[in-house]
């Protein structure tokens, strides 16, 4: 046994006709946590997902779920995990208690040890019980498939994508329940395209960009990272070219009277910067600026990643 709920090692996927997917990822995803893996579009998550799930067969490397390999214990790597897919697909014909009860079968979970109820519960579908699943709206389907995925009870629980399509109120009871999972000490693994979501409920954060892990950091780590401010000064005369100062990380000139100017924060502060304009002579009209967070960390690492 180890202490990662998953372990990566080396893996990589080619695709027929030479498209290459992921490159010799390594990631480690600790037990207990609230795990995020980001990316954009086709940087490889929903590919490393597949892999984990059994739909789709790696080219090279080793990955092991709650200790068991995938390829040496089959069994009880996919008995450890529970994915809940981006696409909603399940038989339309069976209700909700149908769909449950199936599934646990297919688990070998034993009757007399089904929470089929319980779990409707817990996705509030109880009163949907026995409707069928195709009546179901957008959220409650995911919903479904949320509780689909605990039907055997996993240590581990990955989410692709699970609040596409879903309102307010039935994500954040859909988070409450994650987090409640969290707490009995399932462990999460997320993907989102909302990034305010990942850096309010993820413990720790990977990002992957074509195919390859460019940060594993925990959250408030990562975070940390957006020092860099920005600052906006119109200015009043106009500009040949952007003046210089130490203090500025980087400037640029915007029309001919607007300055863009990235400081660091955590060095100097907005008063430094508009003095050091104002020492060129400039007189300053207008000034806006922007506080940084997870999304330009996030633009800035995939940025750097594609250069």
């Amino acid at each position: 046994m180890t202490d990662a709920a998953i372990s990566i090692r080396g893996l990589s996927k080619i695709y027929k006709g030479g498209k290459q997917a992921l490159h010799g990822i390594d990631l480690d995803i600790p037990r207990g946590q609230i795990f995020g893996l980001l990316g954009p579009n086709g940087a490889g998550k929903s590919t490393t997902i597949n892999i984990l799930a059994g739909l789709v067969n790696k080219s090279a490397g080793e990955v092991s779920i709650w200790g068991f390999d995938i390829d040496r214990d089959p069994r009880n790597a996919k008995a450890s995990i529970g994915i809940v897919p981006q696409e909603i697909v399940f038989d339309p014909f069976f209700t909700p208690r149908e769909t449950l009860e199936n599934q646990a079968g297919f688990y070998g979970v034993p009757p007399a040890k089904r929470r089929t109820m319980e779990l409707l519960g817990k996705v509030h579908l109880t009163d949907k019980a026995d409707a069928y699943a195709r009546s179901l709206s957008g959220g409650m389907k995911r919903r479904l498939l949320v509780a689909k995925a605990m039907v055997h009870s996993p240590p581990v629980l990955v989410l692709d994508e699970p609040t596409a399509g879903v309102d307010v109120e039935l994500r954040q009871q859909l988070w409450d329940y994650v987090r409640e999972l969290n707490a009995q000490g399932v462990t999460i693994v997320l993907t989102t395209h909302y990034l305010e979501e990942a850096e309010e409920l993820c413990d720790r954060i990977a990002i992957i960009n074509h195919g390859r892990l460019i940060t594993n950091e925990p959250t408030r780590d990562l975070v940390g990272r957006a020092q860099e401010k920005a600052v906006e000064v119109t200015v009043d005369r106009d500009l040949d070219a952007a003046p210089d100062a130490a203090c500025f990380d980087k400037i640029e000139l915007k029309g001919s009277r607007t300055l863009v100017i990235t400081y660091d924060k955590s060095k100097v502060n907005a008063g430094e910067v508009l003095a050091a304009v104002q020492k060129d002579g400039l007189g300053i009209v207008d000034v806006s600026t922007r506080e940084a967070d997870l999304e330009d960390v996030f633009l800035s690492l995939t940025r750097s990643a594609n250069g």
